[in-house]
């Protein structure tokens, strides 16, 4: 945009909207001041002359030197085309023909300036798309380091030789894991004397969580015992269950789809190792519970 400079057209336009968008020359300096970057520039200007002179200096400055000037000169055609409300100027003698002539002004230099300003606006189309981009790629590469963290920590589980302190750490992964995909999740918490491991919302739905990593299967008295505290809440609360070492054949053939859904440690490696979003994963074993009442389902 530098290299192409303001026309002359668009030049005189200016100076004759700065000349009638305020009354007082107070009111027109703390406007430059505050469309410019390089402030200092205004210390050269007389605000004590008559304000068709004060315009033409400021603008044939800038106008002059738009190799150090350009940016500014343009930031404050901008501003000026930006204003659309002149109610400051009704209240001087003969403010309604101060106000006609300070929009006939502005449109006046809308119309020189037309092409810088789409010009201006595919600039910002353009740095908004990256500023998108660039957030995209961040929050991306966060979520990649957490789960390189997260993997690193499950394998380290995998070989812990206290079970009892496996299981404490195991929920705590489950939570860093839940809170990295933003589903709310609550850490474990005791309701109506009931142990809960934890909860979580996943699509405007509520879910407890009961996890388990023990050395055998989870038997089907374990699913009965976690349905009970699911089915003592509202009727839309579902349960996940989910257990490192899976589930016996017992278990899955006795459980149906009416509020408990399983997960095992494919499903959480298939997460880890990015083949599939943990709410992707939630979202498709739901939706296979419902349409097949299968539910121990991998999608990957």
């Amino acid at each position: 945009m530098n290299s192409k400079k303001i026309s002359p057209a668009a030049i005189l336009a200016l100076k004759e909207a700065l000349t009638h968008i305020y009354w007082k020359k107070e009111e027109l300096k703390q406007f430059v001041y505050q469309s410019i970057e390089n402030k200092y520039f205004l210390a050269t200007i007389d605000f004590n002359q008559v304000k068709r002179q004060t315009a033409e200096d400021i603008v044939m400055r800038m106008a002059e030197r738009q190799d150090i000037y350009g940016e500014d000169l343009l930031s404050l055609i901008f501003a000026v085309t930006d204003m659309t409300d002149f109610s400051h100027l009704e209240k001087w003698e003969d403010g309604a023909q101060k106000v006609k002539k300070a929009k006939q002004s502005v449109e006046a230099l809308r119309k020189q300036t037309q092409g810088y300003l789409q010009i201006q606006q595919e600039k910002q189309k353009i740095q908004e798309n990256k500023k998108r981009y660039d957030a995209l790629i961040n929050d991306t590469k966060a979520v990649t380091d957490e789960l390189t963290n997260l993997k690193n920590i499950f394998f380290d589980l995998s070989i812990h030789s206290n079970h009892q302190e496996r299981g404490l750490e195991f929920e705590k992964f489950l939570n860093r894991l839940f809170v990295l995909y933003d589903l709310d999740p609550k850490c474990s918490y005791k309701a109506q004397g009931e142990q809960i491991d934890g909860a979580f919302v996943h699509d405007n739905q509520h879910y407890l969580i009961e996890a388990k990593w023990v050395e055998v299967p989870v038997p089907k008295s374990t699913i009965q015992s976690f349905q009970g505290k699911v089915r003592s809440k509202l009727k839309t609360t579902l349960g996940l269950f989910i257990s490192i070492n899976g589930f016996s054949k017992e278990c899955v053939e006795y459980l149906t789809a009416d509020d408990v859904i399983l997960m095992d440690a494919q499903d959480i490696l298939n997460v880890l190792e990015m083949r599939i979003s943990l709410t992707d994963l939630l979202y498709r074993k739901k939706q296979r519970a419902s349409q097949t009442g299968e539910v121990l389902f991998h999608p990957i």
